[in-house]
């Protein structure tokens, strides 16, 4: 099992110390997120100060980007890191990107297919593959002269991986990606029934091998060195189920588990402006649908109960506000868990 932590990114003068640390310890990688900060910046200086951990974005939001923007900065990240670095790509959802980034909206699947499609395209004519023609119904690129194109670097190309929540994504994910994120809103009964069947039917039509493709997330990881530190995160897992599960969008996965009245209370609850009382309404058998839980000394077996055999990767920390502390020893002990991808 593959394990990536956090970074902080609220301040980059800690973001140094904090990836050295990383590293030190034994995880994977790190992954950023696009909330309140830049989702490259950190990892830029995440790189420069270590060697051997990876540097994915978890995730950057596309269309507020032009696939451009994101092949440059892409390439110099994996340049600068001996390829250390994978592209994360969400959509995002329709009120966001037309009032928060300000950018047009269409059906985001077959437009983040193009995405991934033109990065990929950037990338190839960059590694002297051929001229850049890149022609589709969303994205065109056909100008690429000798001034702009960055200069070159041995190894291949970054992976690109995208966050899916539904059908249509998880197909893309599957058919132009080199990886799925999935949100940590899931089940281990959704993914079996529901998620992994329909990535493993997306694959076997493009007949690319599941041992590439990684299978990231899908739940929660509680844990601490003690019960009342995990009793901390649970409570504040509790509160991002609610806050989750209250979106329509996520309701399929309360529904495999007969919970869709729940989703529909907690939807009017927002409606109402009731933020602070939703979390009292999602139950801790709820809560343990979502996570392995667990302290240090419980979690690597939580885990593999929770995850094994499902997916590739996992995150000890749901953002920077909430760091990881696993101990080098239960790195190791996770490390073990075997998965289908091979990196």
């Amino acid at each position: 099992m593959r394990v990536f932590t956090t970074l902080p990114q609220e301040d980059l003068r800690k973001v140094g110390p904090a990836a050295r640390a990383i590293e030190a310890a034994g995880y994977t990688g790190v992954g950023t997120q696009e909330n309140r900060h830049d989702p490259f910046l950190s990892l830029a200086v995440a790189g420069a100060a270590t060697e051997r951990i990876e540097l994915h974005t978890n995730v950057a939001i596309a269309f507020a980007r032009s696939p451009m923007v994101c092949a440059n900065v892409g390439w110099d990240l994996a340049a600068s890191t001996g390829g250390r670095f994978t592209l994360g790509l969400g959509s995002q959802v329709k009120a966001h990107n037309e009032r928060r980034f300000s950018v047009p909206w269409s059906p985001p699947a077959p437009r983040m297919r193009e995405y991934v499609q033109a990065v990929k395209a950037i990338w190839a004519a960059w590694k002297g593959d051929g001229k850049l023609a890149y022609e589709g119904k969303h994205y065109r690129f056909t100008l690429m002269t000798p001034n702009f194109v960055p200069e070159p670097y041995d190894g291949l190309a970054p992976r690109v991986t995208l966050a899916a929540v539904g059908p249509a994504m998880l197909k893309a994910a599957a058919e132009e990606a080199d990886g799925v994120k999935l949100h940590v809103f899931c089940t281990r009964k959704y993914l079996e029934e529901s998620t992994l069947p329909l990535i493993d039917e997306s694959l076997a039509r493009k007949g690319k091998a599941r041992q590439a493709f990684e299978i990231s997330g899908g739940g929660f990881v509680v844990t601490g060195k003690d019960d009342a530190a995990v009793a901390k995160q649970f409570e504040w897992v509790r509160y991002r189920v609610a806050f989750y599960g209250s979106t329509p969008a996520y309701w399929p996965v309360f529904e495999v588990h007969g919970l869709g009245e729940l989703g529909r209370k907690l939807n009017a609850m927002t409606r109402a402006g009731q933020w602070n009382e939703m979390a009292k309404q999602v139950p801790d058998d709820v809560v343990h649908l979502f996570a392995a839980v667990g302290r240090h000394d419980q979690i690597a077996q939580a885990i593999t109960e929770r995850f094994g055999g499902l997916v590739d990767a996992v995150s000890a920390s749901a953002g920077s506000g909430q760091p990881s502390d696993l101990p080098a020893d239960l790195l190791q002990d996770l490390a073990k868990i075997p998965t289908r991808f091979k990196a």
